[in-house]
C-alpha cells in the first residue's frame, strides 16, 4: 500500500499518514512503516524530520536528503513551525485556554510544554471537537495535556478513558484514537517562504464524528 502525498518537492515530500501506521520502526520491530513505503514508492532514501504517534494521522513532512532534513530539523529547533491538530475530547470545553504545564521526559527529568486550544463544537452536550496548536514538541504532548484537563482524547488507549473508548467503538464506529495532525506551516528549505500544507480528515474519523451529531461542514 502506498501513502498519499499531500504535497511532493524535490528534496521533500509532506505525506499524509493514516491512523495506525507508524513512522518508522519502533520497539514493535514493524517493517511496515510510513518510511518504508513512501522509500519503496519514491525510489529513494527519506529522512524523516518530525514524528506522529502511531495512532494519530495527518500532515508528516519528510526530506529525501540529509541537507534538506537538517535545514528542517533547524526550522522545528528554532520554533519555526506551527502544528495545528484536531481532536475529539471527552466532556465539554467551552472557552479557548492554554495547558502550561512540564511533561516527564525518558529521562525523568520534566521539560516545558505549553499547548494552546479553543472548542470547535460540542455534540451530545458529552464530547468536544477541539483545535490544538502545541507550541512545544514533547513526546505525547496534546494526549498528556488533555488528560491534564480531565478532557482525556477519545480512543487514546494510554492517557484515554477505557469506558468512553468501548462506548464509542461500540455506537459510532470510532476504532482509532481521535487526533488528527490537519495542518502544519513551516518555512520552506531553500527560499524560506513560509508553506501550509492541510490534511483532510480521513474517513475512519470524519464518519465517528458525523454519527455522533457533529455538521459534516465543520469535518475538514
Amino acid at each position: 500500500m502506498t501513502v498519499d502525498l499531500l504535497l511532493r518537492e524535490p528534496n521533500f515530500v509532506v505525506a499524509n499518514k493514516p491512523s495506525g501506521l507508524s513512522v518508522h520502526r519502533g520497539w514493535d520491530a514493524s517493517r511496515d512503516t510510513v518510511m518504508s513505503r513512501l522509500r519503496d514508492e519514491l525510489g529513494t532514501w527519506v529522512y524523516p524530520v518530525h514524528r506522529l504517534d502511531r495512532a494519530t494521522s495527518g500532515a508528516l513532512v519528510v526530506a529525501l536528503d540529509p541537507d534538506t532534513a537538517s535545514r528542517f530539523s533547524e526550522s522545528f529547533r528554532d520554533g519555526l513551525v506551527r502544528k495545528e491538530y484536531v481532536a475529539l475530547v471527552r466532556g465539554t470545553i467551552r472557552e479557548a485556554g492554554t495547558i502550561d504545564h512540564p511533561v516527564l521526559l525518558e529521562s525523568g527529568e520534566r521539560a516545558d510544554a505549553i499547548t494552546d486550544y479553543e472548542p470547535i463544537a460540542i455534540a451530545r452536550d458529552r464530547y468536544t471537537l477541539v483545535r490544538v496548536w502545541p507550541r512545544t514538541g514533547r513526546a505525547h504532548q496534546i494526549r498528556r495535556h488533555m488528560k491534564h484537563l480531565s478532557r482525556h482524547i477519545l480512543g487514546d488507549t494510554t492517557y484515554g478513558d477505557g469506558r468512553e473508548n468501548r462506548k464509542l467503538r461500540e455506537e459510532v464506529g470510532l476504532h482509532r484514537m481521535a487526533l488528527h495532525a490537519r495542518a502544519i506551516a513551516l518555512p520552506h528549505p531553500e527560499t524560506g517562504v513560509v508553506i501550509e500544507v492541510l490534511a483532510p480528515m480521513p474517513e475512519d474519523l470524519r464518519a465517528p464524528l458525523i454519527a455522533l451529531g457533529f455538521d459534516p461542514a465543520i469535518l475538514i
